[in-house]
């Protein structure tokens, strides 16, 4: 046992220095510029920062570089890192609300107050491979003109549901963490989007196209999708006020879903809500799906579909445990195949015998 130890350590020394070799360096021998990661693939960092749980574009850059472009694993590099920070304190919530957004667009209103920009987006390119001076154009100038949200124009109407805590004083209550604190269920809702934030993008992807399809009831509009840079406030209690600490880059969805009504109540739409760090888009627009799928009992809905859930989404979501497990069958499992090996070896002596003498074979 000894010698296997041993030659083990040597072979996984080997690997890692093969990696740091051929790997993580150009056929030139250069290193890849973390720098260049962050100025030039934005989309990227941003979900290595959503998933990771930490806002750090110079972490996210590297570990990128050192996962050598694979999203998970550098998303399991932040996440590691992040347990190594100190936390001295709380950020106020954010007030999106404020936010100037860099792009901003509704499917709901063709004229809303504001009006639509487009900014920054693949939605209008056709999707062929283009040179680097295909994408050179000049900027449209922009106004700045108010961008109410499409949601307060409905809510002014009573024709969206309203905040639950709206005209009572109430505050929203202590969120759980769960970085911190065991997972349980039921979750609140503010847990559940601290999950669905951490979630995989393309896990949440697709149970928000299978809500599409017909497996959970939902009809959605997207009324309001915003990303711009909001101010992070640090509550520094001993000062009596809040501190501005920075500016963040977020993307927010909100979708409108199906009415609900009765003999008591009004119609009124329903709504779903994402949010990520940075650039993206299609991540928050599946996150708000999936929000509203999983408000089914909350709102008297039959829950039918795995998008409606709460445990099979969240217990799943998570692309760090999820790769865990999956890649833990890569590590040795000797013990555990010969004693299966063994037991068929068995089950296949006994059903040859029983065949020779006619007898039954055990079970």
């Amino acid at each position: 046992m000894y010698v296997a130890v041993k030659g083990g350590e040597r072979a996984i020394a080997n690997a890692h220095a093969l990696l740091a070799k051929v790997a993580r360096k150009a056929e030139d021998g250069t290193a890849l510029d973390q720098h260049a990661v962050r100025r030039q693939l934005p989309v990227l960092l941003a979900r290595v920062m959503s998933e990771g749980s930490l806002h750090d574009p110079d972490i996210a850059a590297h570990a990128i570089v050192q996962a050598q472009g694979d999203v998970v694993e550098a998303i399991t590099l932040v996440r590691t890192y992040r347990t190594t920070l100190p936390r001295f304190g709380n950020s106020l919530p954010i007030d999106t609300a404020e936010l100037p957004p860099q792009r901003r667009i509704s499917a709901t209103f063709k004229d809303l107050p504001g009006g639509q920009q487009l900014g920054a987006t693949f939605d209008y390119t056709h999707r062929l491979l283009a040179t680097a001076s295909e994408y050179i154009a000049t900027p449209a100038e922009t106004d700045e003109a108010p961008m109410p949200r499409i949601t307060e124009l409905l809510a002014a109407e009573a024709l969206l549901e309203p905040d639950p805590r709206s005209g009572t004083g109430e505050t929203d209550p202590e969120p759980g963490d769960l970085t911190r604190d065991p997972t349980t269920f039921p979750m609140t809702r503010a847990e559940r989007l601290q999950g669905l934030a951490r979630s995989d993008e393309g896990f949440l992807l697709a149970l928000g196209y299978s809500t599409q399809r017909g497996f959970g009831r939902n009809h959605p509009f997207a009324g309001e999708i915003r990303t711009g840079e909001v101010e992070i406030e640090f509550d520094a209690p001993e000062l009596g006020f809040a501190v501005p600490v920075g500016r963040i880059e977020v993307t927010e969805c909100q979708m409108i879903n199906q009415f609900t009504g009765s003999a008591e109540a009004p119609a009124q739409f329903t709504r779903g809500y994402g949010l990520t760090f940075g650039r993206g888009e299609r991540k928050a627009m599946a996150m708000s799906l999936v929000d509203r799928a999983l408000r089914a009992e909350e709102l008297g809905e039959r829950s039918t579909a795995p998008a409606q859930d709460e445990e099979f989404v969240l217990s799943h979501g998570d692309n760090v445990e999820a790769a865990g497990f999956v890649e833990h069958l890569k590590l040795p499992h000797y013990v555990d195949f010969q004693a299966e090996l063994g037991l068929i070896r068995q089950l296949r002596r006994e059903h040859t015998t029983a065949h020779r003498t006619g007898e039954e074979p055990s079970q």
